[in-house]
């Protein structure tokens, strides 16, 4: 029995230590650094564990908005609770606790800020400083959240960093827009040249499922957007704001796409069916943040799967944005085979300055000893840190109505509001004014180049 039982142990503690050592190794890969352990992290595990930090700090504010701060009064220490409520002196109870709730969700948000702002800095110093020492980094950002809380509001948080985040949003604002409607061209480009490809490599008639991919994705991008407008005068009609939203999007959308066909060159229904389906988005956004109970029958439901739903796609829709806005090629990396060249193209086996990587380890190693010594291949972790930045901005403006406290969000629907719905309908208005503008100009200014 005494030698079954230590085999039986032995067995165990080995399949433990696998189950260990594979949850370690797929935690590490996720974050980014898909690298032996002997190797520094690649440029793109610094991209991975900003969004997690980003991700952390969400947490922390959703917790403070709807836990610490609401209960402060609560807490025995006096001090605390002088520096959580300072600024926020109304006769209104209720308006104290969302008040003191918004503070918390500033001092998350504001450590996450100046975090991002410090290494910034310090990849402009040293452009690899991005990758390294991250356990030590979410120590130091826990340091500065648990410093806020001991920080009075006056006048750091309320109305200094307030106004931070105001005008760091607004750059966010315009940036996500300029960025979406790139992005709405650069997918219409990418498929069709993957057409011309197929043609050329493989032969006559063979990028015909390519265009037909383009078509298929412009009938169910419209289809989609029709069908949700269709649902927005259902659920959200009869209020004259929300028509006149609703009614404002069918029309920029059909505008936008007769323009695309009658007058571009550049423009393509791919495009304009992105472009269509991503206002109908804003717009269905901005409604479901209405804080007008005749307007939007969602508002005020807390029922604990409301509550779940709501942050649930709140806590997504702001790491994604965080995620998708710091992709390399959104700010602005190289995409040739040049030296400077991205660290995930060499990892991939990807030709890098004329070099083509492959299997072998001595190969390996030149590439690894490439990526660690070359800045080129971080010359954007200080706008990784720049957009991190404007992001930590934007979600606090977006999780307080943009610093008010009579907001009537709750914890079912946290951004709820007059200033939420209408950042959103101008957000609506700037793309799709952008989108136009880009459509008219080449005709406007023949000798220009808008390519």
């Amino acid at each position: 029995m005494g030698i079954i039982s230590g085999t039986l142990s032995a067995i165990i503690s080995g399949v433990t230590f696998c189950f260990c050592s594979a949850s370690a190794s797929l935690c590490s890969a996720w974050c980014g650094n898909d690298k032996p352990s002997t190797s520094p992290p690649s440029a793109k595990s610094g991209r991975m564990r900003s969004v997690v930090l980003l991700g952390f700090s969400i947490i922390v504010a959703l917790s403070f908005q709807y836990g610490l701060g609401p209960n402060v009064s609560q807490l025995q220490w006096s001090y605390f609770i002088d520096a959580w409520t300072q600024s926020c002196e109304n006769d209104n109870p209720e308006l104290v606790k969302v008040c003191s709730g918004n503070a918390g969700v500033y001092r998350a948000s504001s450590a996450a800020f100046f975090f991002f702002v410090i290494f910034g800095l310090a990849a402009l110093c040293k452009p690899t400083a991005n990758r390294d020492a991250w356990p030590a980094k979410y120590a130091l950002y826990c340091l500065l959240c648990a410093g806020t809380c001991f920080i009075p509001n006056d006048p750091i948080f309320m109305p200094i960093y307030l106004w931070v985040a105001r005008i760091g949003s607004v750059f966010f604002v315009l940036l996500q827009q300029i960025i979406l409607v790139d992005v709405a061209y650069n997918w219409n480009e990418s498929w069709i040249e993957k057409a011309d490809k197929a043609e050329i490599d493989e032969g006559t008639g063979k990028g015909k499922k390519w265009l037909g991919a383009i078509l298929f994705s412009c009938f169910v991008l419209y289809a989609g957007s029709l069908v949700a407008i269709i649902l927005l005068y259902v659920h959200f009609g009869g209020c004259q704001s929300n028509d006149a939203f609703i009614s404002i999007t069918l029309v920029g959308s059909i505008i936008a796409t007769i323009v695309q066909l009658s007058m571009s060159e550049t423009g393509s229904l791919l495009t304009s069916a992105s472009m269509t389906a991503y206002v109908t988005y804003l717009c269905g956004s901005a409604v479901s943040k209405n804080p007008n109970a005749v307007c939007n029958p969602k508002l005020g439901e807390t029922s604990v799967g409301n509550i779940v739903v709501g942050l649930m796609f709140v806590f997504i829709s702001l790491m994604w944005t965080g995620f998708s806005y710091t992709n390399d090629k959104r700010l602005g990396g190289s995409t040739t085979a040049a030296p400077e060249a991205s660290v995930e193209d060499a990892e991939e086996g990807k030709p890098v300055g004329g070099v083509v990587v492959n299997e072998n380890a001595d190969a390996n190693e030149t590439n690894e000893s490439s990526d660690t010594t070359s800045p080129k291949s971080f010359n954007n972790s200080w706008k990784l840190n720049a957009v991190m930045a404007l992001v930590c901005c934007w979600y606090a403006m977006t999780l307080t109505g943009w610093g008010s406290i009579d907001k009537r969000g709750d914890i079912s629907n946290p951004d709820a509001g007059d200033v939420s719905m209408w950042m959103l309908i101008v957000s609506q208005w700037i793309a799709l004014l952008l989108y136009l503008w880009t459509l008219i100009a080449p005709s406007l200014f023949p000798d220009r180049d808008f390519s």
